[in-house]
Order: C-alpha cells, then structure tokens, then sequence
C-alpha cells in the first residue's frame, strides 16, 4: 500500500482510538499494539491481547495464543484493512495461535478476517455473561466474584449475543499442521451477510511517526 506503513506503538498511543473510536469504548487486555501511518501520522490501531477465555489459553499450549480484540482504521483506502492485519503478522513472535470475534451484536461477520484467510469455526460466547470494571478490565462472569469485591462491585454485566469465532496459524508449515490438528472445531464455510459500520468520527489529535 502507496505511502502506508505499520509499526509498533505503545498502549497510550492506541487507547484513544480505543477509547473514542472502537464502539466498545474500553480497553481490553493488550500485549502488542500496531498503529497503521499514512505519510508518517497514524491512521489505524491493532491491538492484541491475552484472551480472557482460560479454556481456550489451556487448549492451545504449549504454543501462545493471542487475541485480535480491537481494529480501528480511520482510511477508506480500498483492502487497507486485510493489508494492515497481514502486516502485524509479520512483526509478531511466532509460533502464535490468533483467535478473533466478530460480534453478532454489531453486525458483524468478519469479512476482513475472511479476507485475510483465517479459518471460520461456528458461532461462540452465545449468551455468556462477562463483567466489565472501570478502566476497561474485562472478565467473565464466572471469575468475577473476587474482582468484584476489590472493585467494589462496580463492574457491569454483559450478555453476548454470540460472536463468529475466527483463527489464525503463524509459525512453520509444521507447525501450522500442528496447530490444525489440534483446532477443536471443525472448520466452516464463511458467514455472509451484510455487515454494519459503526460511527469512527470522534477526533482527537494523532501521533506522528518518530522512526
């Protein structure tokens, strides 16, 4: 992509966008964070994190598993969004297992994951509740009680209406057969649909690039 590049940025850099622009508007776990520039001002944020579903951090050792919880792009620029994820794939540690939602709620199917070639394994999180706490702390229900207690019961319940729950496999050829022999579901043709955009406008002043 003409006049596009993507570098790691730090967590404050990328909250605002989280915080104004993603239409959760809280900030969830974050391990690494990538910003999208465009002629050296920031024009997108990823941000990947350790997924709050213990089951799923069990089921995929010994490899890490992360996952791909906000993307943020401000650009109309066509395919920018395939491009910028497959450009944070590279900057990753490998082997890594990426698991990804695209919520239901919001209309969402995940186009931009199909896009990028992530393997479709059905619908998940149906009906579970999460607590979410200020500052954006998100837990489920289930492993909320002492958060709860040291948050003074601040945290608001969730319930999801079911999320399209998308993987990725980096590592070596033998190590993605690895990791697909161990993929608990099987894989699925793509939902289709029409998916919905949601209001990105809020502004605020963007970090320009210091490489």
């Amino acid at each position: 992509m003409e006049g596009y590049t993507v570098h790691t940025i730090e967590r404050k850099d990328a909250k605002p966008w989280i915080m104004k622009k993603h239409y959760a508007k809280r900030m969830p776990s974050v391990a690494h964070s990538f910003g999208l520039f465009k002629d050296g001002v920031v024009t997108g944020v990823c941000i990947y994190g350790i997924t709050p579903n213990y089951i799923e951090q069990e089921a995929w050792k010994p490899y890490d598993l992360l996952e791909l919880s906000r993307l943020v792009i401000e650009s109309e620029t066509k395919n920018i969004g395939s491009w910028f994820i497959s450009q944070t794939f590279k900057l990753l540690s490998k082997p890594v297992v990426i698991i990804s939602y695209a919520d239901k709620g919001q209309d969402h199917v995940g186009y931009i994951y199909q896009a990028t070639n992530w393997n479709y394994t059905g619908v998940g999180a149906d009906k579970a509740v999460t607590v979410v706490f200020d500052g954006g702390l998100t837990i489920h229900n289930r492993h909320s009680k002492e958060i709860n207690s040291r948050h003074n019961g601040r945290g608001t319940k969730i319930k999801s209406d079911g999320k399209y729950r998308y993987y990725q496999f980096l590592g070596s050829k033998k190590q993605k057969k690895e990791m697909l022999r161990a993929l608990r579901y099987p894989i699925l043709p793509y939902p289709k649909g029409e998916s919905k955009r949601y209001d990105a406008s809020a502004e605020f002043p963007k970090q320009v690039q210091m490489f």
